[in-house]
Formats: structure tokens, C-alpha cells, sequence
């Protein structure tokens, strides 16, 4: 492999882990209160709201179905509003995180709802208000689904950034498709390949690594 390939792949990694890292910390601002408010606004729980819980349940179920590709070219006049552009890197922010927001959301509520109902009865018995019952009793026991949940989030977020190189996004995708499939460098595609599979097993292993030692840490306390 030559020292030019090396350097457009490093390149193109960085890219790759720019727009995951960003996307998936803004889509986690939003998809964590909205996974928490799915998961608690049914009809008679913490905060209920039963049918502001089903406008956003279809909301989400909406985005969620809707295929990442699509959703790239569909929202091009959001993505130009927000980045000035939409192509490259930070425009491909945009389309990532409302992709990843919902997605987040629901893999939160399911968490959250794995939670011991015992657990919350036991607080509310003890005076605790709703918030207080979310903040010192649900996260901090769904933490470890939390964890893998932003795990697989993540995992779908790299998979995606490769997609958003069809549409000049940028990143490793962006470097197969013009390099391995346009220029018929099938040296290139099998590298971006290699280096997405070794991004996904990095990510899964620390997800998971760090999942298992919340578990044991509640487990103890």
C-alpha cells in the first residue's frame, strides 16, 4: 500500500469518526429525554401523558422506518439551512443525528422499561417525586441496556456515515465509492472494509466491556 493510500485513508478515518462522534453525542442529547419521557408517559405512570406519549411514538416510528438513504436526499434543504451545505463532513452531520435521535430513543425506553417496576413503587412509597424516581432510581439501574444501547447506536451510525458517502458525504464511504468503485481500485474498498470492521469491533468491545462492569457495579451497591 502506498504512502498516498495511507495518508486518504487516515484522512478519510478521521472524517468517519468526526461526523459518528459528533452526530452520536447530539443525537443522545435529544434521543436520552425522549426515551426517558416514551418510556414513562403512559397512561398511568411517572409522567403521564398518554397522547402527546402516541404523537411522538409515531413521530419516531416514522423516522426510524424511514431508509437512511431516502432521508439523506429528502432533508437536503434542512441539512443546506443548518450546515450552509450539503455535502461534506458537517452536512453530513445533520441527516446522522436525525437518523440516530429516534433510533436512541427507543433503545433508552427499552432499557428503562427493563427496570424493575418493585424499584419504583419502593420510591414512591418513600416520597420521591417523578424526577427524582427517574434521576437516583431508573437511569442509574437501566445504565448497562443504556450503555449497549449507545453501543449499537453507534455501531448503526458508522454504517451509516459509509451510506452518506454516496451523496458526497465524505469519510470512509466517500473514499470507496470514488476511489475502490469509480477508479476500479478494489485494493481501496477492501482497505475502507477492513478499517470499518475493525471501527466496529473497537466500539463493540468497549460498549460491551464498560456494560459489564455497570452491571456488577450495581449488583454490588
Amino acid at each position: 500500500m502506498s504512502p498516498e493510500m495511507i495518508r486518504l485513508i487516515a484522512n478519510s478515518t478521521g472524517e468517519t469518526l468526526y461526523m459518528v462522534g459528533v452526530s452520536a453525542l447530539i443525537a443522545t442529547i435529544f434521543g436520552l429525554p425522549l426515551g426517558v419521557f416514551l418510556a414513562t408517559s403512559g397512561k398511568g405512570e411517572l409522567f403521564a401523558a398518554p397522547w402527546v406519549n402516541r404523537i411522538l411514538g409515531v413521530i419516531v416510528n416514522a423516522t426510524r422506518s424511514t431508509p437512511f438513504i431516502i432521508l439523506v436526499v429528502a432533508i437536503i434543504p434542512l441539512t443546506r439551512l443548518i450546515a450552509g451545505t450539503s455535502i461534506g463532513t458537517n452536512a453530513a452531520i445533520v441527516p446522522l443525528t436525525i437518523a440516530a435521535a429516534p433510533f436512541i430513543a427507543r433503545l433508552i425506553e427499552g432499557a428503562i422499561r427493563e427496570v424493575d417496576q418493585g424499584l419504583v413503587e419502593a420510591a414512591r412509597a418513600f416520597g420521591a417525586s417523578p424526577l427524582q424516581i427517574v434521576l437516583k432510581v431508573l437511569i442509574p439501574e437501566a445504565l448497562p441496556g443504556v450503555v449497549l444501547g449507545l453501543t449499537l447506536a453507534i455501531v448503526s451510525l458508522l454504517g451509516f456515515s459509509a451510506m452518506v458517502g454516496a451523496v458526497g458525504g465524505g469519510g470512509l464511504g466517500d473514499l470507496g465509492i470514488r476511489y475502490g468503485y469509480q477508479r476500479f481500485m478494489p485494493e481501496m474498498m477492501l482497505a475502507v472494509v477492513v478499517v470499518l470492521i475493525v471501527l466496529v469491533q473497537a466500539v463493540q468491545s468497549i460498549g460491551d466491556r464498560l456494560a459489564r462492569r455497570l452491571n456488577k457495579r450495581i449488583r454490588h451497591v
